[in-house]
């Protein structure tokens, strides 16, 4: 059966899909108000263009130096995933004097530096660089004045739901008070983190009762440790009610994909950094999946994923005219989260959707618009059980007589060259091969080796890092520089990783060989360190697992996100 998601002017005239107000008149009644409403408001934008919504937005750039590993830079430049609160702009000069968005629609806008200790961004990997970057914000316009003018003709149906989400007018508004409170809760954190980096050597660590973040793991132990309890104390996230599941609030759990799921039934099930009151809110969820779209909307072999874009442009449609979140801040508070390969393309149905919102996407490819500023790279785990305890641990080093090891199938752009220079080459310190023999078991074999190799397969994320991190085999990421890696922001994965340029396939021996036993033993400590980040509970998520260092990610980018408190 396929599902179906109602157009965006159909949309925006039917009541909450959980049933809320299912057969009253007065449901009736409010959705025959809310059409004309936005038929109003379509109208008034298409008479002036000014009206258009802005949001405030950050940029900055690093005068930091980074290692060749930690390099995360988006094709066209600007910041990176080294910053503890690192911002970006979604906008790009249009050549006349003004900007467009990222969907080509003009914005009008006034640039003003903000200074003062709340607006100092700095770095977790050179917190004692001593350069403070100053926060940029965009300015939304003052309302024009109102004219007498004759009753506007109502306006044209937009061409798609994104068009008629850019046309809604930021129409004056009174005072948001609780917006004003919850933005200076933020300002606050934002600073309490920021003495924290400036304070790191001169205090003791922090108390916690569970775990103190402390070694070579982390850009910055102590900033890490005061940003995550800061989003203990402050952070909370409303989960978007509408949607019917398997769609939306449902998500495979046994897959590679598991990740997706996973995160969507724990964020369902939430009871600390959730709230029900979107006006308490600081981010806001979109709980779709792209994986149970594929299976359940996507036509097999069409290559045209038309439908899925649509089902996700229909349903901000239907946000953003059922609530005022989506339109204050054009998406930069909400985030969607995807494991699926086409999390991507899914998630260009809305250019806000895909410019300012934060996308939590396993496909973390930087050459393909991921901006490591504002999205998060999202681990791929591929869970096979629910007893997720029971697929962790390996021995010491000494007992791993094997150098490297990779076995997977012969796609992408990295894994042919790997084969083709070491498949089959009988050589008892490097086994690489597509497929192992019969009997053979892939977890024993990577529980046996040194170093686990990581390339990626179509896309640039492989689930072969999380599996190399539970079974204490240190990761080898080979790829040129594309790959986001997940949670760099607070991780220094030069600690307990190598990472590999395509380049060097054919030299991986000796560089792999050149660790000293005793450099292993450390690096390989420090993967057992590392992997309580990593863990997928089969029960309740635990502090400092996947879970929350996802939404730590979360927190951190919504930090560099400035809303304006009235109109």
């Amino acid at each position: 059966m396929r599902a179906t998601v109602p157009t965006t002017s159909e949309a925006a005239c039917l009541p909450c899909s959980h049933g809320h107000g299912r057969g009253s008149a007065a449901a009736a009644a409010y959705a025959v108000a809310a059409c004309l409403v936005a038929v109003t408001f379509l109208a008034l934008a298409a008479l002036d263009p000014r009206t258009q919504a802005s949001w405030f937005l950050s940029s900055s750039s690093s005068s930091s130096s980074l290692s060749s590993f930690t390099s995360l830079q988006p094709s066209g430049g600007g910041g990176g995933a080294e910053h503890l609160l690192v911002t970006s702009s979604s906008y790009s000069d249009g050549g006349d004097g003004g900007r467009r968005n990222s969907t080509g629609k003009e914005v009008h806008e006034e640039l003003q530096v903000q200074g003062g200790g709340d607006d100092l961004l700095l770095s977790f990997a050179n917190s004692n660089s001593g350069h403070d970057v100053l926060q940029l914000s965009v300015t939304p316009p003052a309302a024009p004045e109102p004219k007498p003018a004759p009753a506007p003709a109502p306006a044209p149906a937009p061409e798609s739901s994104d068009e008629a989400i850019q046309a809604t007018p930021q129409l004056p508004r009174r005072r948001d008070v609780k917006l004003e409170r919850l933005e200076l809760g933020l300002a606050k954190a934002r600073s309490a983190i920021m003495e924290g980096i400036r304070n790191k050597d001169n205090r003791p660590p922090l108390a916690d009762k569970d775990y103190v973040p402390m070694g070579p793991i982390y850009r910055n132990a102590y900033a890490f440790h005061k940003s995550y309890l800061e989003m203990e104390k402050l952070f909370k996230v409303y989960v978007y009610e509408e949607g019917e599941p398997p769609v939306f609030h449902d998500g495979p759990c046994r897959s590679i994909y598991s990740t997706e799921g996973r995160f969507i039934y724990s964020m369902e099930m939430e009871s600390r950094l959730r709230t029900r009151d979107p006006d308490l809110a600081h981010a806001f969820f979109l709980p779709f999946s792209v994986v149970k779209m594929v299976k359940m909307i996507y036509e097999p072999n069409s290559h045209d994923m038309g439908p899925l874009k649509r089902t996700v442009s229909d349903y901000i449609g239907v946000l953003s005219t059922k609530y005022p979140y989506w339109n204050r801040s054009l998406g930069a508070d909400h985030f969607m989260l995807s494991c699926h390969d086409w999390g991507p393309y899914v998630s260009s149905a809305n250019g806000h959707l895909f410019g300012n919102s934060i996308r939590v996407l396993c496909n973390a490819n930087t050459s393909e618009g991921f901006n490591p500023s504002k999205d998060v790279s999202l681990p791929e785990i591929n869970l096979r059980s629910d007893v997720v305890d029971r697929q962790v641990g390996g021995p010491s080093a000494s007992r791993r007589p094997i150098l490297a090891f990779f076995a997977g199938g012969n796609h992408g752009p990295v894994r042919p060259a790997l084969l083709a220079h070491w498949k089959g080459k009988g050589d008892p310190d490097v086994q690489v091969s597509e497929y192992l023999p019969r009997g053979v078991s892939y977890t024993d074999m990577m529980r046996r080796s040194r170093f686990c190799l990581c390339p990626g397969g179509y896309e640039v994320a492989s689930p072969r890092l999380a599996e190399a991190i539970y079974l204490e085999c240190v990761p080898v990421v080979i790829d040129d520089g594309e790959y986001a890696l997940p949670f760099a922001d607070v991780l220094n994965w030069d600690a307990f990783a190598v990472r590999l340029p395509t380049a060097d396939i054919p030299r991986l021996r000796e560089v792999l060989s050149a660790v000293s036993p005793r450099q292993y033993i450390r690096m390989q400590r420090r993967v057992r360190a590392v992997r309580r980040h990593f863990m997928v509970h089969g029960g309740a998520p635990r502090r400092y697992d996947a879970f929350h260092m996802i939404l730590h990610s979360v927190w951190l980018r919504r930090l560099n996100v400035r809303i304006a408190a009235q109109g």
